[in-house]
This record gives structure tokens, C-alpha cells and sequence, in this order.
């Protein structure tokens, strides 16, 4: 096996940006985020490595978006954050609140 090598790999925007650790092993690569254990990967050149992981990456993070939506329309749905909003009104009738 060579050295780990760290590439940055962007998820929609530059302020999310993530670390693939990807090394060559025999004839194949192999890569990982730390961030994202589920996505690991192995494929036989470094760029096809990096193709996949950015892919994978997309992908489980694109379903751990989903599975939060789902949770909160949930959540809302069963009045679980309804004392948020009562909290929110009541400092807004007393006027603990600033206009931005």
C-alpha cells in the first residue's frame, strides 16, 4: 500500500466540503470520508475512485436530508414543536424581539 493521500471533495456548495482519504493498493484504489463512514469505496483508477466517492457522498447525504425532512414534517405534524412557536408569540407579545 502507498501513502493515504486527502482529497477535498464539495457537496453543493464550497463551505461543505469534505475529506476523501483514498491510497492505492496493488492495482486498485481505495477511498473513504471519515465525516461519512457509509461511504467507502474501491475501484481500479484514481479518478474513477474519486467519481464514485463524490457520488456515494451525494447520495448519503441527499438521503440523510430526506430522512430529516420526513422527521420534522413528523415532528410538526405531532405537535412536538409546538412550544417553540407559543415560546416565539409570547416573547413577541412582550417585545423581546428585534426586527432584522
Amino acid at each position: 500500500m502507498e501513502k493515504i493521500q486527502t482529497v477535498e471533495i464539495q457537496y453543493l456548495d464550497p463551505l461543505e466540503t469534505y475529506t476523501a482519504h483514498i491510497e492505492k493498493n496493488g492495482n486498485r484504489w481505495i477511498g473513504w470520508i471519515p465525516e461519512v463512514p457509509e461511504v467507502k469505496c474501491e475501484e481500479s483508477s484514481r479518478k474513477g475512485l474519486l467519481k464514485t466517492l463524490e457520488s456515494k457522498l451525494h447520495a448519503v447525504l441527499e438521503a440523510e436530508w430526506e430522512e430529516w425532512c420526513k422527521q420534522f414534517e413528523e415532528d410538526v405534524n405531532a405537535g412536538k414543536l409546538d412550544h417553540l412557536s407559543e415560546k416565539a408569540l409570547e416573547d413577541l407579545r412582550a417585545g423581546r424581539c428585534k426586527d432584522l
